[in-house]
């Protein structure tokens, strides 16, 4: 993404939906709600219309119509540009092709975990462990819940992918667990106690 004019994940998601047909901020706002993607892409009223700004200011959308209903102040619709079109697809191409190195926080906390005693890690990944369960259970639920209502399994895929990548989390914290309590909690357990013994 870099070097793109919008570089932020909420202008995909403008660009995505504007290519269904023209909106204003507050409309598309309320669709990607409807549609649960606040669960995949973090974004607030204020943050959407100043990806509108940015998306408008590099030529991708341009402003159609200002409508008004009732007494709801005007509200200003945006269409698709055809630069707005290609910038679309060829972002999504590069995020569905190529891996990003991303910085999740828990392998930051792997990263420096051996600051902990290993007796304490262990209920630390166990407890995680009941809560990557929980959290499976509960997308399997939304999955099941929503293909039962009639809609096509192709728009829940990202759930599908956060299921996978739940089931790899809790096959790895299974699998440290293991080696803490197996191989390394001896090891562990005299270098965390030298560590605290060499504080001033």
């Amino acid at each position: 993404m870099a070097g793109r004019a919008v570089g932020n994940l909420l202008g995909l998601a403008v660009l995505s939906y504007l290519s269904q047909r023209p909106m204003h901020p507050y409309e598309l706002s309320r669709a990607m709600r409807d549609h649960g993607d606040a669960r995949s892409i973090k974004f607030s009223h204020g943050s959407l219309y100043m990806v509108f700004q940015q998306l408008a200011k590099a030529g991708f959308i341009v402003e159609q119509e200002t409508v008004r209903q009732g007494q709801r102040p005007e509200r200003t619709v945006y269409a698709l540009t055809d630069q707005g079109r290609l910038e679309l697809g060829d972002w999504l191409r590069e995020l569905v092709a190529e891996p990003a190195h991303e910085y999740p926080r828990f392998v930051a906390a792997l990263a420096l975990i051996a600051a902990l005693d290993p007796s304490e890690v262990v209920e630390l990944l166990t407890e995680r462990r009941q809560r990557l369960a929980a959290q499976h259970a509960d997308i399997r639920r939304l999955i099941d819940d929503t293909v039962a209502a009639g809609i096509h399994p192709l728009f829940l895929v990202e759930e599908e992918y956060r299921l996978a990548l739940l089931d790899a989390d809790q096959a790895f914290v299974a699998r440290f667990i293991e080696r803490i309590d197996n191989d390394w909690g001896p090891m562990w357990a005299a270098f965390h106690r030298q560590g605290e013994a060499g504080q001033p």
